[in-house]
């Protein structure tokens, strides 16, 4: 990330609609809205998607920050995504604060969890803080909210993929499909090709993945990590 500078004005929220099987199913439980994930890009180029998500397809339970690219969502027999773009103006304060917060979150990647329980939960409970987690959601509305461009009306970890949607709606850049093979999934920015995204890991493997973030969001929430003022 150090070398790539501060140099625009703005900032870009994507929408994807994910071809994954939660995708699916998020579409089926939501009367058919579109998108099912959500990420940050630092320019118009729509090649590095700052988010978090799975590091690998077939491993929902392995996730945390990612620096995604469009190969992960075009695979297989989906030769293309659809996106929906919405490109948010912010001064230069806002800029510092929104790269701040991305090289910190960056840089802490090991600490951090998928907060699964909040994206679950979210069409009951509306969002909650586990210190020291993020799920797409609450990370990208971090991101609109430290950019400033709008007004939020709750916490910002409060808001879902629906929601921000229409929250950013003055400022739609772009919905269209994206084709892009060439590229493949990093866990770092300018990493190498990361090997096995697409693998298939079995059903074992999965369980032992769930029981470990299980334990490991479990044991946050017992020392009191449910706090949103601690929360970046």
């Amino acid at each position: 990330m150090a070398g790539n500078a501060i140099k625009n004005d703005f900032i870009y929220i994507v929408l994807v609609k994910a071809h994954t099987g939660l995708g699916k199913v998020s579409r089926v439980l939501s009367g058919g809205y579109e998108y099912s994930h959500i990420a940050v890009c630092k320019d118009d180029r729509f090649e590095d998607f700052i988010t978090f998500s799975r590091r690998r397809h077939y491993a929902p339970f392995d996730a945390g920050f990612m620096h995604e690219t469009r190969g992960c969502y075009c695979f297989g027999t989906h030769d293309r995504v659809k996106l929906k773009v919405f490109r948010l103006p912010i001064d230069l304060r806002a800029k510092r604060e929104v790269y701040h917060f991305l090289r910190h979150v960056e840089r802490q990647q090991d600490k951090y969890l998928f907060n699964l329980y909040s994206m679950v939960t979210m069409p009951v409970l509306h969002g909650f803080v586990i210190d020291g987690a993020h799920n797409c959601m609450s990370f990208v509305g971090k991101v609109v909210e430290l950019s400033g461009a709008v007004r939020l009306a709750r916490p910002y970890y409060r808001y879902d993929i629906r929601a921000l949607d229409a929250l950013l709606a003055p400022y739609l850049y772009t919905e269209r499909y994206f084709s892009d093979r060439s590229y493949w999934c990093t866990s770092d920015r300018g990493a190498q090709m990361l090997p096995g995204y697409m693998d298939r890991v079995s059903l074992r493997e999965n369980i032992r993945l769930f029981l470990r973030l299980n334990k490991r969001l479990l044991s946050r929430i017992r020392k009191g990590g449910r706090d949103a003022g601690c929360h970046i």
